[in-house]
C-alpha cells in the first residue's frame, strides 16, 4: 500500500463532513489531526486503544503534553514543510522505528518489544489556500518489520556461517586465506613487524587412532579455544585444516610472537580432555616466521612458518621454531 496515495485518500476522508466518525473510528490506521501548535483535534479510536489515551483526554492539548517522549524539536523541524511547503513528510520504521512507543499486543508480533510505525503527515489545506493544520497517519509496520530483521539476522548468520569453522568457532580456511591476504597488502604497505604462526598438535593421528575421531574432535575443540584466549582481537586465527591452525600476529614482532608461542605451547600441555573415562593429554609444536617485504607474495610468508613448524617437530615436537632468514646474523 502507498503511503502517499493513502495519505491523500484519508486527507480527504477527514476533510469530509459526509463522512460517519463510525469510519474513521473503523479503520486499522491511526489518523490524529493537529493544528500549528500541535494540539490535537481528532484522535480516533486506532491511537486511543494503542495509547490509552481516551480522544476526549487530549483533543485540544499539546501532543507533547501527553507524549513527552516525543522529542518536540525534532518534529517541529520535520512538520516545517508540511507548513512551508504543502508537502507530505514521511517517518519510515527503517531511520526511526516508531513515533509513538505504542505496545504491540497482536498475536503474531506480540514478541515485538513496540509497534514498529511509519508515519505519514500531510497537510489540510483550508478554502483560502493555507494551512493551519495537519494530518498524521501512523501506520502499524510491525510484522514488516520484524520480517525484514529476521531475514537481516538469518543472512547475518548465513554470513557468520560462511566463514566460521564449525568444529573450533575460528575462522575457516577459505575466509582466513582472504583476511590473511589482506593483512600481508597491509604489511607491504606499512613495513610494520607483523609474526605468522602455524601449530599443529603432535601425535594427533595416534590419538584419533588410540581414543577415536570424536576423542580427536575433543581435543582439536579445546586447542582451538586456547587459542582465542591467547589472541587479541587485532590478530588473525583459524584452522587451517585438519589439526593444524594459522595465527597472525599483527603488529608483533618475532619476539612478541615468541611470548604467545610458548604461553600457547606451556598451556596446551597441561590440558587434559576426559572422554569415555580416558584422560587424553596432548602437545604442540609452532612454527614462527616474522614478515618481510623479501617475502615474494603472502603464501611465501605462509610457506616459511609452516618449514619452521617442520623444523620444530623433527626435533622433538613439544616446541617452537623460529624460521631463519637466509643470509641473517
Amino acid at each position: 500500500m502507498n503511503a502517499s496515495t493513502d495519505a491523500l485518500s484519508t486527507g480527504a476522508l477527514v476533510n469530509s463532513s459526509q463522512v460517519p466518525a463510525e469510519l474513521l473510528d473503523s479503520i486499522e490506521v491511526g489518523i490524529a489531526v493537529l493544528d500549528r501548535n500541535f494540539k490535537v483535534q481528532v484522535w480516533n479510536k486506532f491511537l486511543e486503544n494503542h495509547g490509552a489515551k481516551k480522544a476526549e483526554a487530549i483533543i485540544g492539548d499539546s501532543l507533547f503534553s501527553h507524549f513527552p517522549e516525543i522529542e518536540e524539536k525534532w518534529l517541529r523541524t520535520k512538520v516545517d514543510p508540511v507548513f512551508n511547503l504543502k508537502s507530505p513528510v514521511f517517518i519510515i520504521w527503517e531511520q526511526r522505528p516508531y513515533l509513538f512507543k505504542f505496545g504491540c499486543n497482536r498475536p503474531v508480533t506480540s514478541a515485538a518489544e513496540f509497534m514498529y510505525q511509519n508515519v505519514t503527515m500531510f497537510p489540510i489545506v483550508d478554502k483560502r489556500g493555507n494551512v493551519e493544520r495537519f494530518c498524521m497517519l501512523v501506520y502499524d509496520v510491525t510484522e514488516q518489520a520484524l520480517g525484514k530483521r529476521g531475514m537481516e539476522h538469518l543472512n547475518e548468520e548465513l554470513k557468520t556461517a560462511s566463514r566460521v569453522d564449525g568444529l573450533t568457532g575460528l575462522y575457516n580456511r577459505r575466509y582466513w586465506q582472504e583476511r590473511f591476504d589482506e593483512m600481508h597488502k597491509l604489511c607491504v604497505r606499512r613495513e610494520k613487524p607483523s609474526t605468522a604462526l602455524m601449530l599443529d598438535i603432535d601425535h594427533f593421528k595416534r590419538i584419533n587412532d588410540t581414543y577415536g575421531h570424536q576423542a580427536g574432535d575433543k581435543v582439536i575443540k579445546m586447542l582451538a579455544a586456547l587459542i582465542k584466549r591467547c589472541v587479541r582481537e587485532t590478530d588473525l586465527a583459524g584452522r587451517y585444516g585438519g589439526e593444524e591452525f594459522a595465527i597472525i600476529l599483527n603488529d608483533s614482532s618475532v619476539e612478541d610472537a615468541k611470548i604467545v608461542a610458548e604461553r600457547i605451547r606451556q598451556l596446551a600441555q597441561r590440558l587434559v580432555v576426559e572422554h569415555e573415562g580416558e584422560s587424553i593429554s596432548f602437545t604442540v609444536s609452532l612454527g614462527l616466521a616474522q614478515f618481510t617485504p623479501d617475502f615474494k607474495g603472502a603464501m611465501a610468508w605462509l610457506e616459511c612458518a609452516d618449514q619452521a613448524l617442520y623444523e620444530a617437530k623433527e626435533n622433538g615436537r613439544n616446541q617452537y621454531r623460529i624460521y631463519a632468514v637466509p643470509g641473517a646474523l
